[in-house]
């Protein structure tokens, strides 16, 4: 049933992956404690990896299962179901990330934003909290997977 699918639920659970790899990285330098002023900038970085990620899935995929040829629409389907697979194992990945990797990650932030002003206590709370992070983990990276889609399927395809 899911054969057909081999590549794009393998480069979506490798998504998750980087993404996971890059949050204990973004933690053990500090960018969730220490240094969680820098973090909406450092944090951007990601979008390499993620662009990266799916750049090697729309080859591995044009050049495995289209025989080298991939015209826009096949690049950008298969980034669609690279990014349905990423969006359904967010809530996983929020879990291990809110929980395992950085579990004072939403104390810090709004601690933070208090202090900096930019919230009072009760926004901050709500704002910095899993479910909040929840909701904008699945919207982000539907939104996100299928801008990117439709960018790297321009550059991937091949006549």
């Amino acid at each position: 049933m899911f054969s057909q699918y081999k590549t794009e639920i393998k480069w979506g659970v490798i998504f998750t992956l980087a993404m996971l790899v890059w949050m204990l990285i973004e933690r053990l330098v500090g960018l969730h404690s220490t240094h969680i002023a820098v973090h909406p900038v450092y944090t951007n970085i990601f979008a390499i990896i993620a662009i990266t990620v799916y750049v090697l899935a729309l080859q591995a995929k044009r050049d495995k299962d289209f025989g080298g040829k991939m015209n826009w629409a096949q690049g950008f389907i298969t980034g669609i179901y690279i990014t349905i697979v990423v969006v359904i194992l967010s809530p996983l990945a929020q879990l291990i990330i809110h929980y395992v990797i950085t579990p004072y990650f939403f104390t810090n932030a709004a601690t933070h934003a208090v202090e900096m002003e930019h919230m009072n206590a009760v926004d901050a709370a709500a704002y910095f909290s899993f479910s909040n992070y929840l909701v904008q983990s699945l919207v982000g990276a539907a939104i996100m997977g299928i801008i990117t889609a439709a960018v790297v399927a321009l550059f991937v395809r091949r006549k």
